[in-house]
């Protein structure tokens, strides 16, 4: 089990870069679901791997032994590594679970006080007017029996013509109606679990952003007036003006960069078209290949440990009982 139970916690260094480059070649909805279903496999199978190394060394400790009546000589491993590695993994288990206890919380109190900020200013069904002058949008995602609604300050209103404003909404319900902050919260879930997760959040926000592109020019049914109003947006807000009320899980309209996004809107194929993102199909099978590879190894792995401790285990009980 001491092998294969480090295996879940190393693969993420082959994962995550196919993962990013696969996402690159894919549209942007399954490339969204991709990289939010990686990083929660691949942090479920990190967290698997430390339960049990944190779980086979407390096991040779001599009063843990005694009152599951365990052989220790039977347990296997040496007990100066597996006894040390299983300190390490139960403080990186606490670590992950006060991380992710910690976003959690954080993301609830950030979610509750937009409402509660955004709820003293006006409100035309979903569409809620700050009186801020920087310019600014975002969905702010409702609560239990609460619709969401569209946060848009006075200063962005002026930015835009009513037809370019119609199409910044519609961006911002398509982000509402997928519930993109799902998303986000589950990478940054996720990377709380293992660092290296954490590069899958900036093209989870390219991708859920041109989601939304894409549903925004569906829905106005003009591609390059969806394109203007992102682009004028991206020109009008003001970087270093903060955000009024916005959540850390919710993406601006601005967000991510906005000329790769304005230029697929003005293609006709939603896909990526720069030669640096275009793969061709036998190159998108092999990277997919690889990183199914990696995925299931990791799961399959976590797997083979688990049941390696537990036939160890019963072994051990075993010997214990028989005398």
């Amino acid at each position: 089990m001491i092998f294969a139970v480090w295996i879940p916690l190393l693969m993420p260094l082959l994962a995550v870069p196919a993962a990013r480059r696969l996402a690159e070649s894919l549209p942007p909805r399954p490339a969204a679901w991709l990289l939010t279903g990686c990083a929660a496999l691949l942090a479920g199978c990190t967290t698997a791997a430390l339960g049990l190394l944190a779980t086979a060394g407390a096991l040779r400790l001599p009063p843990v032994a005694a009152l599951e009546h365990l052989s220790l000589p039977l347990l296997g491993d040496d007990p100066a590594v597996s006894v040390p590695a299983a300190g390490v993994a139960l403080g990186l288990l606490a670590a992950c679970g006060c991380a992710v206890a910690y976003r959690t919380a954080r993301h609830r109190g950030e979610l509750r006080a937009a409402r509660r900020g955004t709820a003293a200013h006006p409100v035309s069904g979903d569409l809620c007017v700050l009186p801020d002058a920087a310019p600014d949008a975002y969905a702010l995602p409702g609560g239990p029996g609460r619709s969401g609604r569209v946060v848009v300050t006075a200063g962005m209103l002026r930015a835009l013509s009513p037809a370019e404003r119609e199409a910044l909404f519609a961006h911002e319900r398509a982000h509402l109606a997928g519930r993109d902050h799902l998303f986000l919260l589950t990478v940054a879930l996720a990377a709380a679990c293992h660092p290296l997760l954490r590069s899958l959040r900036a093209p989870l926000a390219f991708a859920l952003e041109r989601w939304a592109d894409e549903s925004a020019a569906s829905r106005v049914g003009d591609r390059r007036l969806t394109a203007r109003a992102i682009g004028r947006a991206a020109l009008a807000a003001r970087p270093d003006a903060p955000a009024p009320y916005r959540p850390r899980t919710v993406l601006a309209a601005t967000a991510g960069p906005v000329p790769r996004r304005v230029a697929a809107l003005l293609t006709p194929d939603p896909e990526p078209h720069t030669p640096a993102l275009r793969t061709g199909f036998r190159g998108r099978r092999l990277i997919a290949a690889a990183l199914l590879t990696c995925v299931t190894f990791s799961a399959a792995s976590a797997l083979d440990a688990a049941a390696d401790l537990h036939q160890t285990v019963e072994v051990a009980q075993g010997e214990t009982t028989g005398h």
